[in-house]
């Protein structure tokens, strides 16, 4: 701790005889409301948002430009218009809103998805990835979004945002190797949706994207939310 701010959150100390004191006890309060039980609104943002909301946390990445160049490896807190910087330091936790996953600092970087996190940066991963894919005309359409290599599968998720249209009677949800692993005889529907838990958890050691298969004829349109749910094993530093 240094003679003018605190250790872990780098909270302002007043001075003796100092002027104005309600200026720093407010940029103190301002970091505490970041960052007591903190949720950060993205990891890999590199422009700051247009518009600056209070107390909005975001984790700056290497490389950020405009007011955030320069802060890469801190975690920028709105305020009053403008920000607000503090450094993370080792075994600091939050909730980052766009992956919806937890994360914890290892005094270098944010591990997204770590449920532990060892001294030497081993770590168990529970993690997520989600993609709104918009089904065009044919049998079936692969996602954007790819199982990753190493990783445990869960399973996988799913829900119809837009109706499916098309001459299918349902379809199937799943991968090249199995095209019904995460679901089959699923409906078309506005908030149909399918829950593919595996009854044993499976690991891919190649990239895989996931394939929806229509069934009975094929596809014209519609949107479905697909989300893939993981685990994974940090390798030791």
């Amino acid at each position: 701790m240094s003679d003018n701010s605190t250790t872990n959150l780098g909270l302002p100390l007043l001075q003796p005889a100092q002027a104005q004191k309600h200026v720093t006890v407010n940029d103190a309060l301002m970091r505490l409301d970041g960052m007591v039980d903190l949720v950060l609104q993205s990891t890999t943002r590199s422009t700051p948002p247009t518009v600056v909301v209070d107390g909005q946390c975001w984790a700056v990445p290497a490389g950020a430009i405009n007011a955030w160049e320069g802060q890469g490896g801190n975690v920028a807190i709105g305020s009053n218009g403008g920000w607000v910087f503090v450094k993370p330091v080792f075994g600091r936790r939050a909730l980052v809103a766009d992956r919806g996953v937890i994360t914890i600092h290892d005094g270098t970087a944010w591990v997204l998805g770590a449920v532990s996190l060892g001294q030497h940066g081993s770590g168990m991963i529970a993690n997520q990835l989600s993609d709104d894919l918009t089904l065009g005309t044919g049998t079936s359409t692969t996602t954007s979004i790819s199982i990753p290599a190493g990783a445990m599968v869960i399973g996988a998720t799913a829900r119809v945002l837009t109706a499916i249209t098309g001459t299918l009677s349902t379809w199937q949800l799943g991968n090249a190797d199995s095209t019904n692993r995460f679901g089959e005889g699923l409906g078309k529907g506005v908030g149909s949706w399918s829950r593919g838990i595996l009854s044993a958890p499976m690991t891919f050691w190649n990239a895989t994207p996931l394939r929806l298969t229509a069934t009975g004829g094929q596809f014209t349109g519609g949107v479905v939310r697909i989300v893939i749910h993981w685990w994974e094993l940090r390798l030791p530093n």
